[in-house]
């Protein structure tokens, strides 16, 4: 009963939501009685030091933890009582960003893609080929299609993760550290790639903690620390900086 009371509280304006929600890795608890309301087509920063839990909120909100106490809805499936067999579709309306690209090390990058959509009940090979040529398009690696993961610098690589995750045109992007491996200069190209995905539409969580990059390109930023979040405002001041 307490559950239909937290899901008719949620707002529809609200693509995410979580109501005094516990995170937790591995029976920890790692935030607790946390409340979080993100708008259909924000950008979100998740701001906080290694291990302070923005990889675990993204895992819940990805349903590949349990949410732990309370309630929660992403993009209209309630993370409380989501079913095993429902959580592929969730993730339709998903794209995830790893830090670690995890690209199948053992065909190209258009094969990549391919194995995705054929996955996701893709079937005509000519919207195939279309749907995997447009997204190669939008982060300017057509001339990439038929290259190795192992061939493509870090930078190239995450742009082929950013190419498959909006590959099914998920209404949310979920990226976990997208620049922590990058050099400063491939940081800002593929931020400007969410920036563009934001613009377009998408809603855009990116956890991180290269600061000078939030600097560049503001948002709304919430901190995560001490098993908490609270929003944070940067000032004008450390904005020019």
């Amino acid at each position: 009963m307490h559950t239909l009371q937290y899901e008719f509280s949620m707002s529809e304006t609200n693509i995410i939501e979580l109501v005094n929600a516990d995170i937790v890795q591995r029976d920890h608890v790692v935030l607790s009685d946390i409340s979080l309301e993100i708008k259909t087509g924000e950008f979100v920063y998740f701001i906080g030091k290694v291990g302070s839990g923005k990889t675990s909120l993204i895992k819940t909100l990805n349903a590949e933890l349990t949410l732990g106490k309370g309630a929660g809805t992403v993009a209209g499936f309630n993370l409380a009582e989501i079913k095993t067999r429902e959580i592929p579709f969730l993730r339709r309306k998903l794209g995830v960003v790893f830090q670690d690209f995890r690209l199948l090390s053992d065909r190209n990058v258009y094969d990549n893609l391919t194995f995705v959509l054929k996955a996701t009940d893709w079937t005509d090979e000519k919207e195939i080929n279309d749907r995997v040529n447009t997204v190669l398009e939008m982060v300017a690696m057509t001339h990439k299609s038929k290259s190795m993961p192992h061939q493509l610098s870090g930078g190239e690589q995450q742009r082929v993760v950013i190419a498959r995750a909006i590959l099914n045109n998920p209404e949310i992007i979920l990226a976990d550290e997208p620049t922590g491996n990058l050099d400063p200069h491939t940081s800002i190209e593929l931020m400007q790639i969410f920036k563009d995905l934001n613009e377009k539409g998408k809603t855009v969580v990116v956890a991180t903690h290269d600061y000078p990059l939030i600097r560049k390109f503001p948002a709304r930023i919430i901190t995560v620390d001490d098993q908490k979040i609270y929003e944070t405002v940067i000032t004008r001041k450390e904005n020019q900086e």
